[in-house]
């Protein structure tokens, strides 16, 4: 006899059989006890919850013979045609491959006929978000009263897809992801029922990898038991068949990346790549990983949230102060958009190398988590003594009794002696003057060059035609000396002029937003 896959042998054929959907299983019940049933129901969830397990056990309680407290029997003759299929009352119709109006109208056409044996005509559509436009019209009519022995089941993983005119003529019901405790649980109780020895733990991490699907959870444990046939499943063995990576070696990513060691990082993805890890289930899980010391660190509650030993929970709890968490959430952001790319790369490794060398290196993006990770890494270096020294030429300081960096005397009184004292306070404040300045011309005003003028005016060095007829308006003139007028508490006059970029003109002239850098004092 053919091998049935364990989530086909094992389908519950009963409402008692159902694990995790107890909310949907008792309205079902209560309507078929009560002899209250709708004639549409619409079931919304996830991929393997128990859309069409219980769409079938509800076309077989609303047929049987001797329900029991709003269950099938499985006993009479009509629940047994059905379990074999061989009835014409249950009446199966996948809408991916039978989505046309010509499909929609055939059901309509045999709507018409009451069934033989039993009470009610059960159509099940599956995938109902793949019908047509022309074929959801179709079916609107006859959805909305049908015949009184005509039940209509609607199922659908993307309920935002359906007509409004559909979702307003049935019953809705939203199935759950199934918990990690309930898919373990079945699980278990499955593998007794197989003579099939394995971990708890082993079995607790195909309930997670299941991902609150109970038919994905089983399919996996069918992998797991077929590759280690006769014996006992382990842990290891489990991680061995799923391309998994176990939670020591997310341990050691992220220290690595904590430490800026791409190295590190390196040849533990030269490891995984040996082992033969799947590299997209690989940044799945880390992404998951990390999500726990988000919750960790966040949440005072979070040994009731993550599913760890209680060994593994101590050290989560001390890797998750290492980093503040908006530097974790950068981390989840980064591995999330490379989640989403390497499953349609060529290169996966590369692709995964590079993020890696992004995680340890911030320096390569400029958002603001980044920013805050590049000075957890600068702090790091103070702390152990270690100087970023920067390569790019300075202009010649030096240091007061205060630690506060300064333009030698000399060279600044030479400056000050030279330049009126309003053009000094607006030099001081040219960064401000150029932020604050109203209008359009916030962005146009830093290509500006100021210097000073004859009469002691401000005099702007503008370096093409475009800039100046922008600037040199009455308008835009009035908004910069308000602006300076408003910063400094003193009216200058402004005064605009065009110089050739290419010619020596513009090194003649004191740059006033250079000498304010050389004059503020700043703290190491």
């Amino acid at each position: 006899m053919a091998y049935t896959a364990l989530y086909r042998k094992f389908r519950p054929t009963a409402f008692e059989d159902v694990k995790g959907q107890d909310h949907i299983v008792r309205t079902l019940r209560n309507q078929i006890v009560a002899g209250r049933i709708g004639h549409a129901f619409l079931f919304c969830g996830t991929r393997g919850t128990g859309k069409t397990t219980i769409a079938k056990i509800l076309a077989k309680a609303v047929n049987c013979e001797h329900p029991v407290n709003g269950s099938p029997c499985n006993a009479c003759a009509s629940c047994r045609s059905i379990n074999e299929q061989s009835t014409m009352n249950v009446i199966e119709m996948d809408a991916a491959s039978n989505n046309r109006v010509d499909d929609i109208r055939q059901v309509i056409d045999d709507v018409q006929y009451s069934p033989t044996t039993g009470k009610y005509k059960v159509y099940i559509i599956d995938e109902v978000h793949m019908l047509s436009t022309g074929a959801f019209n179709a079916l609107l009519k006859t959805l909305e009263e049908p015949p009184s022995y005509v039940i209509f089941i609607l199922a659908t993983t993307e309920a935002h897809k359906i007509p409004i005119t559909i979702l307003s003529r049935c019953q809705r019901y939203d199935f759950r992801r199934i918990t990690i405790d309930v898919i373990a649980a079945r699980l278990q109780e499955l593998l007794e029922k197989e003579e099939v020895e394995a971990e708890e733990k082993a079995v607790r991490y195909i309930a997670k990898a299941g991902d609150g699907s109970m038919r994905d959870a089983l399919s996996l444990l069918d992998r797991c038991i077929a590759f280690y046939l006769g014996e006992t499943l382990t842990y290891d063995k489990v991680l061995e068949v799923l391309g998994a990576v176990d939670l020591d070696t997310f341990s050691a990513l992220f220290r690595n990346i904590t430490e800026s060691n791409v190295v590190g990082c390196m040849e533990i993805l030269e490891e995984l790549m040996i082992r033969g890890r799947e590299l997209g289930q690989v940044v799945i899980d880390f992404t998951w990983y990390l999500r726990n010391l988000l919750l960790i660190q966040t949440s005072s509650q979070a040994k009731d949230i993550v599913d760890v030993t209680t060994e593994q929970f101590a050290i989560m709890e001390e890797e998750s102060h290492l980093v503040d968490s908006e530097i974790i959430m950068r981390y989840i952001r980064v591995l999330s958009e490379l989640s989403n790319q390497i499953r349609y790369a060529n290169q996966k490794r590369v692709l995964f190398e590079v993020t890696l060398i992004k995680l340890c290196k911030p320096v390569m993006e400029k958002d603001y988590q980044s920013i805050l990770d590049r000075l957890r890494v600068i702090e790091n270096q103070l702390e152990h003594g270690v100087v970023a020294v920067s390569t790019a030429p300075q202009a010649t300081t030096a240091v007061s009794d205060t630690g506060n960096k300064t333009l030698p005397p000399e060279a600044k009184k030479t400056l000050e002696k030279a330049i009126p004292e309003d053009l000094q306070l607006v030099a001081k404040n040219w960064e401000r003057i150029c932020t604050n300045v109203k209008g359009p011309i916030m962005a146009i005003l830093r290509e500006a060059t100021p210097t000073v003028g004859e009469n002691g005016n401000l005099l702007l060095l503008v370096e093409d035609d475009v800039t100046l007829g922008i600037l040199n308006t009455e308008e835009h003139l009035h908004s910069i000396k308000d602006t300076i007028e408003k910063l400094i508490n003193k009216e200058v006059q402004v005064e605009m002029k065009l110089i050739d970029a290419s010619s020596n003109e513009k090194a003649q002239h004191t740059d006033l937003s250079q000498f304010t850098k050389m004059t503020i004092d700043y703290e190491d």
